[in-house]
C-alpha cells in the first residue's frame, strides 16, 4: 500500500465470476444478451452534453451473425471533430482546477456501478460486439477495466504524495499539471477495458479528451459513456467521435493545441502518426506525449525439461482464447524435440473438445473473429500453409463465413523457423510451431530473440533453474512482458504492468503509475520564507 490518500481495497483485484450454471451472474448476462441483441441502437456523437446525429450512418453487425443488424452509429465530419476540439478546451478551463480528489470520486464511483448494476450490460455488450465468450468478456470489460479505474486512482495519490524534500527556511513543491491542450485517444476493438482505459487515464489526471473508438468496438463503447455519464463525469472531458480515420486523425494532429496520444492499434498505424506529429511539430504549444501499444508476435520456448502437458495447456489457452485477437496471443512456439509427440498428443486431445459458436452458448470455448478482412487475411495464411513444402497444417484448418467469421483453432507445423507466419502478425486463432534439436538449445534462444521485430509478450516452460535464468537474460529485449511456466497472456492491473518495446510500442505499461506520469507536465515551486537582502555570499568577505 501507498502512503496516498485512497487505497486499493484488500481485495486487491476485483473477483472474476464464475459464470457456472445456475448462477445469478450467468442468468443476468444472457438475460442481457438477449435484451440487447434484439433491440436496434441509434448510436450518436458524443461531443460535451450534446449528443450528435448526422444521419450519416454506417450499419453495426455482430462478427458471429453478420447478418443480424444490431443498428447504426453516426459518422462526423471535419466540423464537427472540430466542435470536440474546441468543447475539450473549454471544458479544461473547469476540469483541470477541479481537486484531484472530486476527479477521482468519479472514476471510483464508475468502478463501482461496473462492478455492480453495469457489470452484466457491459459484458453482453461485449460478447455482441466483439464476439468475447462470458469469461473472456468479464475478465475484460467487468474486471480489467475495474481494475485500471481502482489502481489508477490509487497511482494518482501516489503522484500527489510524493514531493520534494525542502531545508530551513524554504519550502519546496512539486506540482503535477495536466498537459497543455487535449490528449487524442484511439482505442482497439480486442479489450473494451483498454477502450475505457485509454481515454479516462489521461482525464484522470486533469485533462481533457478526444476520443475515437474503433469501429468494430462502438458498441460496447457506448456503454462505457453511459457508465461515465451516471458517475458523473462533466460534459467536454471526454468526448466521442466517429469517422474516416484518416479525417479525424489529420484534423486532431493539425491542431495546435494538440498535447498527446494514447494510442493502441497496429504498428503501421502508429508508425504514420508519429511521422505525422514529427511533420507537424513546430504547430504546437507543448512537445506532444506518444504513448502507444502496437502490434505482437509472442512466443512460447520450451526447455527439453518442461512438463509437455503444461507447455500444451499454454499453447491452447494462449494461442485461441478469444480467438487468438490478444496482442499477447501465443502465435510462434519452439518445442523441443523429445518432448513434441507428447505435446502434439495432448493438444490433438484438446482441440478435438474445442466448441466454437455464438458467445451467447456459454459452452463455446471460441467463437468469430472481427471481420471479414480479418477473415479473409486468416484464411489466406492457412491456405498458403497448405500448400508450402516447408509447412503443414496439423491441427484445424477449416474456416467459414456464410453465417460469422469462424476460424477454427488452426495449428502450423513449419521446418523453417523463419516462415512467414513465425514472422507476420495473424491477430487471429493461428499458432506456428518449429520443433528444435535439444542440443540446440543456446542457437533456439537466439533465434526467438532475432525472429520477430516486435517485444510485447513471450514465455519459456522449464524445469531447470539454469536454463530458466539463461533464457531470462538472453530474451531480455524481445519481451515488455516475460513469462516463466506461464502462457503468455493475461497481465492483471497491478500485478504485471503491460506493454512492450520494439515494433510493439513505447512500454509505457498501461495500468501502472508510469503510464499516469505520461499524461502530467510537471511544476517545482521554490518558496523562500525571508529572502536575501545582500548580495554578498560569505566567501567574499
Amino acid at each position: 500500500m501507498s502512503k496516498g490518500f485512497y487505497q486499493v481495497p484488500t481485495a486487491f483485484n476485483e473477483p472474476v465470476k464464475s459464470y457456472a450454471p445456475g448462477t445469478k451472474e450467468r442468468e443476468l448476462t444472457l438475460n442481457s444478451f438477449k435484451e440487447q441483441y434484439n433491440t436496434t441502437v441509434d448510436i450518436p456523437l458524443y461531443i460535451g452534453g450534446e449528443e450528435i446525429r448526422t444521419g450519416n450512418t454506417k450499419d453495426l453487425f455482430p462478427p458471429f451473425d453478420h447478418k443480424h443488424k444490431l443498428g447504426v452509429y453516426h459518422e462526423a465530419d471535419k466540423a464537427l471533430v472540430e466542435k470536440a476540439i474546441a468543447t475539450a478546451l473549454e471544458a479544461r478551463k473547469k476540469w483541470a482546477a477541479m481537486p484531484w480528489e472530486h476527479r477521482a470520486s468519479i472514476f471510483l464511483k464508475a468502478a463501482e456501478l461496473l462492478a455492480g448494476p453495469y457489470r452484466a450490460k457491459i459484458n453482453a455488450a461485449t460478447m455482441i460486439a466483439q464476439a468475447k465468450t462470458l469469461h473472456q468478456a468479464e475478465i475484460d470489460s467487468a474486471c480489467e477495466f475495474i481494475d485500471f479505474l481502482r489502481f489508477n486512482v490509487e497511482y494518482m495519490t501516489q503522484i500527489y504524495s510524493e514531493q520534494p524534500a525542502s531545508v530551513d527556511g524554504v519550502w519546496n513543491r512539486l506540482e503535477h499539471r495536466p498537459l497543455e491542450g487535449f490528449i487524442y485517444a484511439i482505442t482497439p476493438f480486442n479489450f473494451t477495458a483498454i477502450s475505457g482505459n485509454l481515454p479516462s487515464a489521461p482525464a484522470m489526471m486533469g485533462n481533457v479528451v478526444v476520443w475515437k473508438p474503433a469501429a468494430t468496438q462502438i458498441y460496447s463503447a457506448r456503454v462505457i459513456v453511459e457508465v461515465f455519464k451516471a458517475a458523473g463525469l462533466p460534459d467536454g472531458v471526454i468526448n466521442v467521435v466517429y469517422g474516416n480515420s484518416g479525417m479525424i486523425t489529420d484534423t486532431l494532429l493539425d491542431s495546435a493545441d494538440f498535447a498527446g496520444i494514447h494510442f493502441t492499434g497496429s504498428t503501421g498505424v502508429f508508425n504514420s502518426m508519429w511521422a505525422q506529429i514529427g511533420q507537424n511539430i513546430n504547430k504546437y504549444k507543448t512537445y506532444p506525449r506518444i504513448v502507444g501499444e502496437t502490434g505482437g508476435k509472442d512466443f512460447v520456448l520450451a526447455h527439453p525439461t518442461a512438463c509437455p502437458k503444461e507447455v500444451a495447456v499454454a499453447l491452447t489457452r494462449g494461442a485461441f482464447e478469444y480467438q487468438g485477437q490478444k496482442c499477447s496471443a501465443a502465435s510462434r512456439a519452439y518445442v523441443p524435440a523429445s518432448l513434441w509427440n507428447q505435446v502434439k498428443e495432448y493438444m490433438t486431445a484438446d482441440l478435438a473438445t474445442i466448441k466454437m459458436g455464438t458467445p451467447e452458448d456459454p459452452t463455446n470455448y471460441v467463437s468469430s473473429v472481427i471481420t471479414e478482412a480479418s477473415f479473409d487475411k486468416l484464411a489466406k495464411a492457412i491456405d498458403q500453409a497448405k500448400a508450402d513444402a516447408d509447412a503443414e497444417v496439423i491441427l484445424g484448418g477449416k474456416y467459414d463465413k456464410s453465417v460469422g467469421y469462424f476460424i477454427e483453432p488452426t495449428v502450423i507445423l513449419t521446418t523453417n523457423p523463419k516462415y512467414t507466419t513465425m514472422e507476420t502478425e495473424l491477430f487471429g486463432p493461428v499458432l506456428t510451431i518449429y520443433v528444435y534439436e535439444d542440443a540446440k538449445w543456446a542457437e533456439t534462444l537466439k533465434l526467438v530473440d532475432e525472429t520477430s521485430i516486435y517485444a510485447l509478450t513471450g514465455a519459456i516452460f522449464s524445469g531447470c533453474r539454469y536454463a530458466i535464468a539463461e533464457a531470462t537474460e538472453a530474451l531480455v529485449n524481445c519481451a515488455g512482458n516475460f513469462y516463466i511456466n506461464d502462457k503468455p497472456t493475461g497481465a492483471v492491473v497491478g500485478q504485471q504492468p503491460f506493454g512492450g518495446a520494439r515494433a510493439s510500442g513505447t512500454n509505457d505499461k498501461a495500468g501502472s503509475i508510469l503510464n499516469l506520469l505520461r499524461w502530467v507536465s510537471p511544476r517545482t515551486i521554490k518558496e523562500t520564507f525571508v529572502p536575501a537582502t545582500d548580495y554578498k555570499y560569505p566567501f567574499l568577505g
